[in-house]
């Protein structure tokens, strides 16, 4: 049996539809392959942090409560703050953890309360920091220090033999 053109032109036209022939691509819609789901990716802050979580489990590290502050000191004269941290510790390993917010503050912001808490380094290192800032001048009440240094020069040597009680009572 031998089709007829009108068929054979159908036919055709349903291989081109079906397979495409150059035609725009259908996107949706019936018969059209469904989109795979796209999984959101963890963010690496929060992967890290839930395997350094899991490490400090490991070394059975205790939390301490009570702590309202956490103050490092570093080299460059700069503190970092923290403000009601987290403070775990493992006493027998000496490891200490702190963790939550911080912020890398001037030492001469924490300066009234936190002179209790600072070192030998740290307070010879402020000294020397404040007699720089009061010799170059730079600073204010800079000359007045160098005023108080002159009036300590006017006050005259003890006399060794002189009775200064009778003088003042003539």
């Amino acid at each position: 049996m031998a089709e007829s053109p009108e068929i054979l032109a159908a036919r055709q036209a349903m291989i081109a539809k079906r397979f495409g022939n150059n035609a725009p691509s259908q996107t949706g819609g019936k018969g059209s392959v469904r989109r795979k789901k796209k999984t959101a990716s963890r963010s690496s802050g929060a992967e890290a942090d839930r395997k350094l979580q899991a490490q400090i489990k490991k070394l059975q590290a205790t939390a301490i409560p009570g702590i309202e502050e956490v103050n490092m000191f570093r080299d460059d004269g700069k503190v970092i703050h923290f403000s009601n941290p987290k403070v775990q510790a493992t006493i027998s390993a000496n490891v200490y953890f702190v963790s939550g917010n911080s912020e890398a503050v001037a030492l001469e912001s924490l300066l009234p309360g936190i002179v209790s808490q600072m070192g030998a380094e740290a307070i010879q290192a402020l000294q020397a920091q404040v007699q720089a800032m009061g010799m170059g001048g730079g600073a204010p009440g800079g000359a007045q220090a160098q005023e108080e240094d002159s009036d300590d020069d006017d006050v005259p040597d003890l006399v060794e033999g002189t009775d200064f009680e009778a003088a003042s009572n003539n």
